[in-house]
């Protein structure tokens, strides 16, 4: 498997691309759920099938990449990216997994999007697995899958390469009080060094159609929720810090522009940025970007701040 500091595009896989679709590339047909339990009971469907199935039911959308790094985190032994592969063609033959890609006008993407299928719930609910998958779960569009892929990229960088790591989550639930709304973020991730917790949350931006407006609504609904935080709110003893992953250093700055457009600022927190391509740097103490109003200019400044605690 490429290591993600041998990665050399400049332009990040999950970033919207002009006229954009998804296409199928599961398979068709019908399979019964006796020729399933007839391959269990003969062992072609094993304990390490089930972890493929429960660890893509956790992320919902996930890449082979990206799973098998989920995998190997978890202490799953398996050999090879070609290995899980081949577990994976074996899981979607049998309509338990299927799978996806994306178009546009500049050709097919590289990777193939993986989620669960009927039969991939019916195995979950046999083992009391908790399985939230609906069948309308795999129409969602494009913007929404590249989100899920970028949140899980995130996650996957803070649990390989931060040493503080303690604990992660897929999608955060937030409760905007005032507005009578709850919402899940991209990601969440638990830090602990010296005994002393801090929590960060990821809200995955991306140029989508309408973004500016899209993006306006979610900040209502993230100051609703640090205006009104008190302990405990959302099961977060402390205020989470937010941390925006934009698809590339222009898109920040724009992000940030909305941000101050709308008068959306945090006044309890900082703002920090990221992209996805910074999460493919050896360490992430320098990863976050800030913007720092100077006092004599009157113009905002992009500051690359140190954080120790994101270091190996």
């Amino acid at each position: 498997m490429i290591e993600d500091n041998e990665i050399k595009t400049t332009i990040s896989p999950f970033a919207i691309r002009k006229d954009e679709i998804k296409k199928f590339d599961g398979k068709d047909g019908y399979v019964s759920m006796n020729q399933i339990i007839h391959k269990i009971n003969i062992g072609h469907i094993t304990d390490l099938h089930f972890a493929i199935i429960e660890v893509v039911n956790e992320f919902e959308f996930i890449t082979s990449r990206q799973l098998f790094q989920v995998l190997k985190e978890k202490g799953v032994e398996i050999a090879s990216q070609e290995k899980l592969n081949d577990r994976i063609e074996q899981l979607i033959k049998s309509k338990i997994l299927t799978r996806y890609y994306f178009s546009s006008e500049n050709g097919d993407c590289t990777y193939r999007v993986y989620c669960l299928e009927k039969m991939g719930k019916y195995l979950l609910n046999s083992r009391e697995i908790e399985c939230k998958w609906q069948p309308t779960d795999n129409v969602k569009p494009v913007s929404m899958i590249k989100k899920r892929l970028a949140g899980n990229q995130t996650i996957l960088a803070y649990l390989r390469k931060v040493k503080a790591y303690d604990s992660y989550e897929v999608k955060p639930t937030l409760n905007a009080k005032q507005m009578g709304k709850t919402f899940r973020a991209n990601g969440g991730i638990k830090l602990t060094k010296n005994g002393k917790s801090i929590e960060l949350i990821f809200e995955v931006v991306r140029r989508e159609e309408d973004w500016e407006n899209r993006f306006t609504e979610r900040m209502k609904m993230y100051k609703d929720f640090y205006e009104n935080f008190l302990p405990q709110d959302s099961g977060y003893e402390k205020m989470p810090q937010l941390i925006f992953i934009c698809e590339d250093e222009k898109h920040m700055v724009e992000t940030f522009r909305e941000i101050v457009k709308n008068k959306l600022e945090l006044n309890k927190i900082k703002l920090y940025f990221s992209t996805d391509l910074r999460q493919n740097s050896d360490t992430l103490d320098k990863t976050l970007v800030e913007f720092i109003l100077d006092e004599e200019t009157n113009k905002y400044k992009v500051v690359e701040p140190e954080l120790k605690i994101l270091g190996m």
